[in-house]
């Protein structure tokens, strides 16, 4: 069983930075854990970690699709599970750093994901719980989930319209209930480390993090992706982005468009929270307002690592 660290927690917190301290503290290699920056070309509005900042550490999982191809949590686990197993022959310390809390998930409780690929069917069962939530609203397609499988519900909020289809998908596909799908048991031994500041704090972070975001480019980014067709595609679909393509269209100011991105960003945030605090056996942290605590972690981490 290898020993991975996990760095979780909500956008704008210090992850990043967290991930390369503790890499090059530990002889680490890092994993991003990120859905979107896994994506060629969209370095600003998915807030990349840079060439610079990495130095001289490895990172994994960054740039490895093109934006029309669909990134799942099932293949991150693949890859990830690679890359953890990859990283430990080399006597090196596999760290993930990212905010989609569904994919660290998937590696902590060694999801089983594989029992029923994205193809045409799938596409069409998505696409008809889409339009009836469009039409009937989030809390009838959850009422649909509560009376097949009132177990997976339980489990799923009822304004988490996504993972409600994700469980009504399986249902279809497989014939078994979604919370009947085999589970694994744990196959690394993960210490999860999370980030988090004061509400104010962090919402004022993430505003500036915007406004450097459109000083250092992201317009022209997302107008690229735009160009490229991008309100059809997978990567389309990142907060930075689609709420930019009405600007584009003539259709809202800039000014409407940045200000809905911070408004999105920030309501993305307290659902990083959310998840991480009720998914995870988390450590938690507030390295911005208390910095020294980085020697706590070290410590945290030392004597994780001799047990």
């Amino acid at each position: 069983m290898n020993k991975v660290i996990a760095i979780v927690g909500p956008t704008a917190v210090g992850k990043t930075a967290l991930s390369i301290k503790l890499a090059r503290e530990f002889d680490g290699e890092v994993i991003s854990g990120d859905s979107m920056q896994v994506y060629r070309h969209l370095d600003v509005g998915t807030a990349k970690v840079t060439p610079k900042e990495m130095g001289e550490v490895p990172h994994h999982l960054i740039d490895i699709c093109n934006i029309e191809e669909r990134f799942s949590a099932a293949r991150f686990k693949e890859l990830a599970d690679r890359k953890i197993e990859e990283i430990a022959q080399r006597n090196h310390l596999p760290i993930i750093a990212g905010g989609t809390g569904f994919y660290l998930q998937t590696l902590t409780d060694n999801l089983a994901l594989g029992s029923d690929h994205f193809d045409q069917q799938t596409l069409e069962i998505r696409n008809h719980w889409k339009k009836v939530a469009e039409e009937k609203g989030a809390k009838y397609v959850w009422e649909q989930l509560n009376a097949l499988d009132p177990v997976a519900s339980a489990q799923i909020p009822v304004s988490n319209t996504r993972r409600v289809i994700r469980a009504l998908e399986v249902i279809k596909k497989t014939g078994q209930l979604f919370s009947n799908q085999p589970q694994f048991k744990a196959i690394n031994d993960f210490f999860v480390i999370g980030l988090t500041t004061d509400r104010p704090v962090l919402y004022e972070r993430i505003n500036q993090r915007v406004d450097l975001m459109i000083q250092n480019g992201l317009l022209k980014e997302a107008k690229w992706l735009f160009d490229q067709g991008g309100e059809g595609l997978p990567a389309g679909k990142g907060i930075g982005y689609h709420e930019l393509f009405p600007y584009f269209r003539g259709e809202i100011s800039l000014d409407e468009a940045v200000a809905k991105i911070k408004q999105d960003s920030r309501h993305y945030a307290k659902r990083q929270l959310t998840w991480f605090r009720n998914k995870a056996d988390t450590h938690w942290f507030d390295i911005l307002r208390h910095p020294d605590d980085i020697n706590q972690i070290k410590q945290f981490i030392n004597d994780w690592l001799k047990k």
